[in-house]
């Protein structure tokens, strides 16, 4: 950081509440499916849907926690609040699951607990940081997002192991959303409340949509997201059914090539910032969007050699790592610059949306591809490595627009 003032403390309990938070969702991420289907006995088509239902409703929390942190009559401490409650709950439902409707209720209750975290919880950040801090502190989160992940995904998988309940998981999950609410709670104070202004529930909503800029920034975002789940949704798949050579890849091998995704985006995500703090938004995305390049062409290698096919991916996965470390902060930073102090919880609303939208899009967009074969399969991975060139021209025509004077309103 280029700006010598110190962090404040609040950012630092704010990434150590992400650790928490993501520590107990990988607790349950990987291991919900199988214990919805094996231990319970529902479909897999049913677990999808149960599932995928989460997103829907945190598209509706996402929307309302965006107007509500924004709000003088709530601001950003009560709405990740009712966050933490909302998902605490949820995880009563999913840890006493033993029908379809409970488990539909329980995902519903969690996807509208974590929509309603994202906006506040982005916009606490860019409240308490100065525009030279910001890069560092949204790192900072990040870090705690993938440390978190990797240490819960480790170690659910150690207690499963080691005691057989799945049931166990939810519970810890939920035990993380309580002592996150005594946080929030007891040692996190309200920011932003002098840039809040009252206005109707609708009126931020009109401003916010019409600021061109945004839209443009949204359509290079949904292609981030849409990488990002491809890697997670896609990758294994392809890797599993479609490289030539499959011994390299066994159920264990692919375990542990996203365990050092993790491992690698952790480790990464601050020596990143160095670079980023050189940089613009824009030149950082672009920078971003040339390591999904490589890491697209790297993962078709892994698909196609014979000899070395484990190694080349483990490349693939690193670059990958290095390619969303250096996403995360100039992405966040970038609405911090267009979003108006008073509607930062709507700005992150919609970036959060972005996020939802690559979630839906990516998965069944790879299953398509694969669907259709092993010529197809491989080409996917040149052609989204070819992709890299829209997003990239998008961004340079973000930046000349960014630069004329003129108000950037519809």
């Amino acid at each position: 950081m280029t700006d010598k003032t110190p962090l404040d403390r609040q950012v630092w309990i704010l990434a150590g509440g992400r650790m928490l938070l993501q520590f107990g969702t990988g607790f349950t991420l990987f291991y919900a499916p199988i214990f919805f289907v094996n231990e319970l006995g529902f479909s897999p088509t049913s677990v999808g849907i149960a599932l995928g239902s989460a997103s829907i409703s945190g598209i509706v929390g996402r929307f309302l926690g965006g107007s509500w942190s924004d709000s003088p009559a709530w601001g950003r401490k009560k709405t990740l609040l009712l966050s933490a409650f909302i998902s605490a709950f949820a995880d009563v439902f999913l840890a006493s699951t033993y029908n379809y409707p409970t488990l539909l209720i329980g995902n519903l209750l969690m996807g509208l607990g974590i929509g309603f975290y994202w906006p506040p919880a982005e916009a606490m950040i860019a409240d308490l940081t100065t525009p030279e801090q910001r890069n560092f502190a949204f790192a900072l989160n990040r870090l705690g997002d993938s440390v978190g992940l990797g240490f819960g995904v480790a170690i659910g998988g150690a207690l499963i192991a080691l005691t057989g309940s799945y049931r166990l998981l939810f519970i810890i999950d939920g035990i993380s959303f309580v002592i996150f609410y005594g946080v929030i709670f007891f040692v996190i104070r309200e920011s932003g409340e002098t840039e809040r202004i009252s206005q109707s529930f609708w009126q931020g909503w009109r401003q916010t949509l019409g600021d061109y800029n945004l839209w443009i920034f949204c359509v290079v975002n949904i292609m981030f997201t849409t990488y990002i789940m491809q890697l997670q949704s896609t990758l294994p798949l392809y890797l599993t059914n479609f490289a030539v050579n499959p011994d390299d890849f066994s159920i264990t091998r692919i375990s542990g090539l996203f365990s050092l995704h993790i491992a690698f985006a952790a480790l990464f995500q601050l020596p990143v910032v160095k670079i980023l703090n050189r940089l613009s938004h824009i030149q950082g995305l672009i920078l971003s969007f040339l390591f999904w390049a490589v890491g697209f062409v790297f993962i078709w290698l892994a698909g196609n050699l014979t000899e070395y096919a484990f190694i080349t991916a483990i490349l693939a996965v690193l670059i990958s790592a290095i390619a969303l470390a250096t996403y995360n902060p100039p992405a966040s930073g970038f609405i911090v610059k267009l979003a108006p102090p008073s509607l930062r919880g709507i700005y992150f609303a919609i970036n959060s949306q972005c996020w939802a939208i690559g979630n839906l899009i990516g998965p069944p967009l790879g299953g398509f591809v694969l669907d259709k074969g092993a010529n197809f399969a491989h080409s996917f991975w040149l052609i989204s490595s070819a992709s890299v060139s829209i997003g990239i021209m998008i961004l340079l025509f973000l930046q000349r627009n960014m630069q004329k004077k003129k108000p950037h309103y519809f």
